[in-house]
């Protein structure tokens, strides 16, 4: 379908151009893991969009970065209200996927030195029509993004343009506990842009609190285990557990498996086992392991015969391409009548399923692998 080209309802009137933009991405990317190097940046994205509490309308997702307008130019207020809500969003999250991830990868353990800077212009902008989509272009579009490539000495910081600043009479020398702006300028196209510019120091955003999960701890042996060496780095042995999408591989009897294929499993994240229409739902524990062992858990209460059920992969490096895996089991039942069923029947089918999974983790692994 071809283009249409409109103009605005009222060429004159000047609209915002906003553009959060993650910084060290390339690096990121070409570093780290490609699969978990997408997820984070993904989550860290979609964390972006919803702090958006301005009403801004999301044009386009360009890699790395958001480019979102509005036509209409908020106050000073909010505008500096809504940078500190995404600054605040942005760096909350990197705390929670630093404190509460299972993953070694390099993708996982740097993705706290992620970056954020927005970009905010202001101008005349006209739309391309597709579809049903209006993206906005023009002179105002092409200055914004050339603001990306600018002078500025850090990595997370907010720079509005002259323009902006006419348009929400921003002091030069504006001072707060957060901002503290700086005079730039850069030569784009022989022309020059002048800006103002604040470094974020995350130290001076009230990051909202989040639930850190703790180490579980028992006093007692497990319930049910299965060990079995495998012949692959035990990072590359906990990608194959934690990563949903292998589970039909070596777990029998679900009939589909419900996550967000867009998360980097870690503590607190949640997954369902859908069996004949019944939710089996899970979220991602730990337990106290050795030191140099990788350990991912998980916890239920959706078994009508346990009151709680965990089950733990504990993975041993033994050399630099095996490993060892012990699969735990252990539930809690305080019924007589559960206690009875888990002697009778349960029992009997936990074991069966455990020593199955590993086996069938094994087999996939070793023959059955994508490439």
């Amino acid at each position: 379908m071809a283009h249409l080209l409109f103009p605005p309802e009222n060429s004159m009137s000047k609209s915002l151009l906003f553009l959060p933009d993650i910084s060290g991405f390339t690096e990121f990317v070409q570093t780290t893991e490609a699969s978990h190097s997408q997820h984070v940046i993904s989550e860290l994205l979609e964390v972006l969009v919803k702090a958006n509490t301005q009403n801004l309308q999301l044009a386009e997702i360009e890699g790395d970065a958001l480019f979102f307008f509005k036509e209409e130019i908020p106050s000073q207020e909010k505008l500096l209200a809504q940078v500190e809500t995404m600054f605040t969003a942005f760096y909350g999250h990197l705390k929670l996927l630093e404190k509460n991830r299972i993953c070694p990868c390099n993708a996982c353990a740097s993705a706290p030195n992620l970056k954020l800077k927005i970009i905010a212009h202001s101008g005349a902008i006209e739309f391309l029509a597709v579809q049903d989509n209006r993206k906005p272009f023009g002179t105002a579009v092409i200055q914004a993004h050339r603001l990306l490539k600018n002078s500025v000495q850090s990595d997370s910081y907010v720079l509005l343009s002259d323009e902006l600043i006419q348009e929400i009479d921003l002091p030069e020398d504006y001072q707060s506990k957060l901002f503290s702006f700086q005079k730039g300028s850069d030569n784009y196209d022989k022309k020059k842009l002048k800006y103002l510019y604040s470094y974020i120091n995350k130290e001076n955003l009230k990051l909202k609190p989040f639930k850190q999960a703790k180490e579980l701890t028992f006093d007692c042996l497990p319930n049910l285990r299965a060990s079995k060496n495998f012949n692959i780095p035990a990072p590359r042995l906990l990608e194959y557990i934690t990563n949903y999408s292998y589970r039909h591989y070596w777990v029998d009897g679900v009939n589909r498996f419900e996550y967000n294929e867009h998360e980097v499993t870690r503590i607190g994240t949640e997954h369902a086992c859908v069996i004949n229409d019944k939710h089996l739902n899970f979220i991602t524990v730990t337990k106290r392991g050795k030191p140099g062992q990788l350990i991912y858990g998980e916890h239920t209460k959706d078994p009508s015969v346990v009151d709680d059920l965990f089950q733990f992969y504990s993975i041993t490096p033994l050399t630099n391409t095996s490993c060892k895996l012990d699969a735990e089991t252990y539930w809690t039942a305080k019924s007589p009548i559960k206690k009875l069923l888990i002697t009778l029947v349960a029992k009997k089918t936990f074991k069966k399923n455990l020593h199955s999974a590993v086996q069938k983790l094994y087999d996939f692994i070793e023959h059955e692998k994508p490439d």
